[in-house]
């Protein structure tokens, strides 16, 4: 089975540290991801330290859950890969109307991406998590407002085995050539 296939969103987790090599890999597989013009616009910020795990899961809608996973990859888009500094002060959030914002969110979510089927290789688990607004997690980590958290990766050791979710069927997305 594809690490596609295997992949699920785990919400509960072992209490167990994940090695240093392993998360090293998750991380080493993000930079892999393809970008826009090659512009690379992430950056991750990796959350080991319980408090602030615990201040993460609060921000986002109070899933305390999260606090259980060891690691968050908190992934970021810096959109001064395609706005250069000299353009001013930018303060991005839910509602920024910059056509190179989206870009950044595409290639952001792509790398992101690669950190979650990485983890599925390498026997660790992941949950994509975004319920948050900006404001509500930048400043508990730090993150100036010209970058944009994407979402909060839950990394670690699943402690259940979530069966798969339905899926539509292929032709029910699927158009040749014309919509």
């Amino acid at each position: 089975m594809t690490e596609i296939e295997a992949r699920r969103s785990v919400r509960t987790y072992l209490d167990l540290p994940v090695e240093a090599e392993k998360l090293s890999r998750l991380l080493k597989a993000a930079r892999l991801a393809p970008s826009g013009s090659n512009t690379q616009p992430w950056a991750f910020l990796v959350v080991k330290e319980r408090e602030t795990r615990e201040k993460i899961a609060a921000a986002v809608h109070n899933q305390h859950w999260m606090a259980q996973a060891p690691v968050h990859i908190v992934c970021v888009g810096d959109v001064r890969s395609r706005i250069p500094e000299d353009a001013g002060p930018l303060r991005l959030d839910e509602n920024s109307p910059q056509e190179e914002l989206k870009q950044v969110i595409r290639d952001t979510a792509i790398a992101a991406e690669h950190i979650v089927l990485e983890a599925q290789a390498v026997g660790l688990s992941t949950c994509w998590t975004a319920w948050f607004r900006q404001d509500e997690l930048r400043p508990l980590l730090g993150i100036p407002e010209d970058k944009y958290v994407l979402c909060v990766l839950t990394v670690g050791y699943s402690d259940s085995h979530p069966d798969a979710r339905p899926r539509k069927p292929l032709d029910s997305m699927l158009h040749l050539e014309k919509w």
